[in-house]
């Protein structure tokens, strides 16, 4: 059994619940919670929804005196689900989670989980810092107007709404006044960023100013952007700002036009071709990463296929790929089903083929000198977000300058020059 003296948090899921969870932490050290564990949940597949209801039983069963609070998408979607576990103190939604006076509320509100649909803003929260991170995550956006066939998280999330720039500028002064190197600005989809702000400002917009406020940023990296929604003055920033990380992670889904019009996603096959040429154009160094559905609802061996032969066609490197999980509730549960072996064998086909253009692109940074942002000890990542490993230790948050000498168990090794 394990004594708890600060609050302790638990995040599963998205870059945008590690930045939330910070503000809980926050927010939970200030109300004086010292014997708290909050749990922050992940909604985006079945399997997800599990591992947070086995992890909850588990802290229980470790820490029986603690209060154990739960909130994130999964209680959002599923709230009655969660509130019939006796292992859990209190139960808040996506909105209440973010509000200081949550977590002074009496113990008798055990479920607190309202509407998220109608809410409207997104609030910025100054954070100091992320727990045993080097790299920080700032929340621009929330929320998705979008409804894909697949997805659950408009429901977890409500309708997109962004933070003001004045806002993310000041958090970010924040962060790298902590001594925070890099930034990744993130949220749902990040590319709707500011329709609902007065002036309408695009994400390269915003980007820009943040650049230009904060010239003491060494490094901006952006989460994943949606390739038909990336505005001109993002492409600008591409082809002339350095301090922009040369490395673009595409909501793809899926590379067959019949399937992600039965997702109802908003680029075709086409769309991603052309932007990963673009991209190139502008900065030929930059590496791209992807998000993948293997084994959607209806998808035939040819339409799986044409998406594996797009990792090789637009040199996807980085691939995040989820065998296809029916969520209730959503349109792609009611499709004809692929049998679940042959969602599990096309995922295990995507993955290595993105494991061959991983290796391929590693091997050609063999002789360079990198700028590795140090994470743990002798570890970190490249501009290009490759994994390096250091012949020395050194502190982490440090971005240094070392030479790429080999290649062992798909990270980088490298000698620092300095």
């Amino acid at each position: 059994m394990s004594s708890i003296k600060e609050p302790r948090v638990v995040t599963f899921g998205c870059r945008l619940n590690t930045y939330e969870s910070e503000v809980m932490r926050d927010h939970a050290k200030n109300a004086g919670l010292d014997d708290a564990i909050i749990i922050n949940t992940c909604a985006v597949t079945t399997e997800a929804e599990r591992q947070a209801r086995q992890s909850i039983r588990r802290l229980r069963r470790e820490n029986p005196d603690a209060k154990i609070f739960v909130t994130g998408c999964a209680v959002q979607v599923n709230p009655d689900k969660f509130a019939k576990m006796g292992e859990i103190d209190r139960i808040f939604g996506n909105d209440a989670k973010m509000k200081a006076e949550t977590f002074l509320m009496p113990d008798h509100e055990r479920v607190v989980v309202n509407d998220i649909m109608s809410v409207e803003e997104t609030a910025s929260h100054l954070v100091s810092g992320f727990e045993g991170r080097a790299r920080a995550f700032v929340q621009v956006q929330n929320g998705c107007d979008h409804r894909c066939t697949f997805c659950i998280i408009p429901f977890g999330r409500g309708n997109s709404r962004s933070v003001p720039m004045g806002e993310i500028v000041s958090q970010v002064r924040e962060l790298v006044a902590n001594g925070y190197g890099e930034v990744v600005l993130t949220g749902v989809d990040i590319t709707s960023y500011g329709h609902d702000l007065p002036g309408k400002p695009t994400l390269g917009q915003m980007s820009r100013r943040l650049l230009a406020q904060v010239p003491e940023l060494p490094r901006l990296r952006i989460s994943s952007i949606d390739p038909v929604e990336v505005d001109e003055d993002l492409f600008r920033l591409i082809e002339t700002e350095p301090r922009l990380m040369p490395h673009m992670h595409i909501s793809l889904q899926a590379g067959d036009d019949m399937v992600l019009k039965r997702m109802k996603r908003r680029h075709l096959r086409q769309d991603v071709v052309d932007f990963c040429q673009k991209v190139r154009d502008l900065r030929s160094d930059v590496t791209f990463g992807a998000d993948i559905i293997a084994g959607f609802p209806t998808e035939t061996d040819e339409m799986a296929e044409n998406t594996l032969r797009l990792v090789d066609e637009c040199g996807l490197i980085y691939l995040h790929v989820f065998p296809y999980s029916s969520r209730p509730g959503t349109p792609a549960a009611k499709m004809p089903q692929v049998r679940k072996d042959i969602r599990k064998d096309r995922a295990a086909a995507l993955r290595a083929a993105g494991d061959i253009q991983l290796n391929t692109f590693l091997k050609s940074r063999i002789g360079m000198i990198e700028n590795v942002l140090v994470e743990k000890e002798n570890t970190g990542h490249t501009e290009h977000f490759a994994p390096v490993m250091l012949d020395r230790v050194i502190e982490a948050g440090t971005i240094a300058k070392a030479k790429v000498t080999g290649l062992e168990d798909g990270k980088l090794i490298a000698e620092l020059t300095g």
